[in-house]
């Protein structure tokens, strides 16, 4: 039965792409056929396999080892300021991200992670049917991040149709930062945060090939990617040492706002009607929860979460996942968990029109006039990786 549901989702998720797209004659169906095989292939490997355990044990290892050496330059800075046995939640998961940063910052001094992202990139080309400068990105922008990403390709900005600007926009929402997954992987199970960003990659390159489909010529499929200014080593450090406390501080007071602003709506919707907010909006995403393979009987609170995502941030709904996770099924915590695993929400649409508009105040204002139907893509591409990760749990 389950499968019987999840092709039908797949079809539904399809369709819903198709409603929104910019051509659908010129859909190209072999290649979307194509990643969907990888996916459901790739969620197998790393969710029931013994080659996948090891692979995320060996993911989930380092990035503890990671959060341990954080935690030495954490603690010589505020030890002794929660009480013993207390981790809280600024210290433990967001302050981390400085670490993080700096081991990218290293990666990339050195030329190793251009590499790398380049040559992913070509091999996604030769799979997706698009160009090779939207291949790279959407590797780049899992591992650099949303904003960042665009400087990367600072040199092709200016000049690209609005088409190819979609695209690449829409990548950057469907991912993740590589700083933050640390983060992710103290709030739920590593081996769904990196399922997530594996399927997430081939699930940005699927809906904006139906809803944004276009041809790329190869004479003018030229990657330039920016190099960075030249830096000396300790330079650099201090660039992403502070680059990655922005982030953190960014992401606490986004937390601190957000929480306590559903905290005062949902004791206004309780007053007013007897049932919280996230309850009520849970109704409305309950469908869509159902859809991605989720028990009826858990459909209201996992479309809580799926909502608060939606309006808030990741961090805010995995926060929620939480305290619920004890009451849920193996296979709701696994496929809500995975929905979570991306940048798909308003306050992004403004992250990533600043950033182009930084850059380029023309295309700024492109990204800005699309950016609905870049959400609207992007939370398909995670009900499409949810959808994906029904079929294997």
């Amino acid at each position: 039965m389950k499968y019987i549901i999840a092709i039908i989702a797949l079809i539904v998720v399809f369709i819903l792409a198709m409603l929104a797209s910019s051509d659908r004659k010129h859909v190209k169906i072999r290649p979307v056929i194509l990643m969907v095989i990888i996916q459901l292939i790739l969620a197998f490997l790393l969710l029931n396999t013994r080659f996948g355990l090891v692979i995320i044990e060996a993911v989930a290892t380092g990035f503890g080892k990671l959060l341990e050496y954080a935690s030495e330059g954490i603690n010589f800075v505020f030890g002794g300021l929660a009480n013993e046995g207390q981790a809280p939640f600024f210290l433990s998961v967001l302050l981390p991200i400085v670490f993080i940063s700096v081991l990218i910052g290293i990666l990339q001094h050195f030329r190793i992670l251009p590499f790398i992202m380049r040559g992913i990139g070509v091999l996604l080309h030769k799979i997706n049917g698009m160009g090779k400068l939207e291949s790279y990105n959407a590797v780049a922008s899992a591992i650099v991040g949303q904003s960042e990403v665009f400087i990367t390709v600072k040199k092709q900005l200016g000049h690209l149709p609005e088409h190819r600007l979609y695209t690449l926009c829409a990548s950057a929402m469907s991912t993740v930062s590589m700083s933050i997954v640390g983060a992710y992987m103290t709030m739920i199970e590593p081996r769904y945060v990196v399922t997530a960003i594996v399927l997430n990659l081939f699930g940005g390159f699927i809906i904006a090939s139906i809803i944004n489909p276009y041809s790329v010529d190869e004479k003018e499929d030229i990657l330039r990617v920016q190099e960075e200014a030249k830096q000396s080593f300790f330079e650099m450090i201090g660039e992403y040492i502070m680059d990655g406390f922005k982030v953190a501080v960014i992401v606490g007071a986004m937390l601190i706002g957000f929480v306590a602003l559903i905290a005062m709506i949902n004791n206004l919707f309780d007053l007013a009607f007897g049932r919280s907010f996230q309850e009520l909006i849970g109704y409305l995403f309950a469908p869509v929860a159902i859809l991605m393979g989720v028990p009826a009987g858990e459909s209201v609170v996992a479309g809580g979460i799926m909502a608060t995502k939606l309006v808030t941030n990741e961090f805010v709904a995995m926060m929620n996942l939480g305290e619920v996770a004890s009451e849920m099924s193996a296979r709701t915590l696994g496929i809500i968990s995975v929905f979570l695993v991306s940048f798909a929400n308003f306050s992004s649409i403004g992250i990533i029109a600043g950033a182009v508009k930084g850059l380029n105040e023309k295309q700024g204002n492109t990204v800005a006039r699309f950016g609905l139907k870049l959400l609207y893509g992007a939370t398909l591409v995670s009900v499409l990786s949810g959808i994906i990760v029904s079929f294997v749990l």
